[in-house]
């Protein structure tokens, strides 16, 4: 029982920063928080995602770009140039790695106030730091797995950024439901998205990019996500932009 807690525990919490603060704050900038707050965040997003962390510099960047060239071979991540999850999630790494490092030339517009801090982000993504995590994974499975099929949760603890990604960047641009025509394959993935905590409702966010909210246009879309941003908003821990909450 252990394990599958631990597991969920990963699940939903480095989903949770990967969906609040690498992409409705970095990325899409649907609302404001002080200094001390996105260093926070920082940290917070390298202690749940942990051996897999993305900084949200390259993240935020890549992320515009997925929007700007949505579906086309421009796109860093789409079902319509790659054989399988596994090669768009080899495609879309390499990309990353590039943006973060700077290899790449990018237009303003995508860079354009994405938050860096570059000396955390460098410490967070060493070799260093994902083999302690990985290894600290590893030894929770083996003092506390109980049955064989326990171990094969360990290769999803390494990977669950990427796997998250994979789910929203494949899965949702190929199965589910539309709300509305965009120019794109972006579908919403489950009618109430307890999964990704919100990031199912793929097809509402493609069409209202800057929605702080992705779910809301049907009576079971609940965003999860948007629910916790709105009791930080209330605390004044955050502030919605007004043009966010249209």
């Amino acid at each position: 029982m252990a394990v599958i807690i631990f597991i969920i525990v990963l699940w939903y919490s480095g989903l949770f920063f990967q969906s609040f603060f690498l992409h409705r704050y970095a990325a899409h900038q649907s609302f404001q928080m002080s200094g001390l707050g996105e260093k926070i965040c920082f940290i917070l997003t390298w202690v749940t995602q942990g051996s897999n962390y993305l900084s949200a510099y390259g993240y935020g960047v890549m992320h515009r770009m997925h929007h700007a060239y949505a579906d086309s071979e421009q796109d860093p991540h789409s079902p319509k140039y790659d054989a399988s999850p596994f090669a768009m999630m080899w495609r879309t790494k390499n990309i990353y790695t590039a943006i973060n490092k700077k290899l790449i030339v990018i237009d303003e517009k995508f860079t354009k106030n994405v938050p860096q801090w570059t000396r955390f982000d460098k410490f967070a993504s060493s070799w260093g730091s994902r083999l302690l995590w990985g290894a600290g994974y590893t030894l929770f499975i083996f003092y506390f797995a109980t049955e064989w099929w326990h171990w094969l949760f360990l290769p999803m603890a390494y990977l669950m950024a990427p796997i998250h990604g994979m789910i929203i960047n494949w899965f949702a641009h190929k199965y589910g439901y539309v709300n509305f025509k965009v120019n794109d394959t972006s579908k919403n993935l489950l009618p109430v998205d307890i999964l990704m905590m919100g990031e199912g409702y793929h097809n509402n966010h493609h069409q209202h990019g800057g929605r702080a909210n992705f779910g809301g246009v049907r009576w079971h879309e609940i965003d999860f996500t948007y629910v916790i941003i709105l009791v930080l908003d209330k605390l004044k821990l955050i502030s919605i932009n007004k043009i966010a909450k249209d």
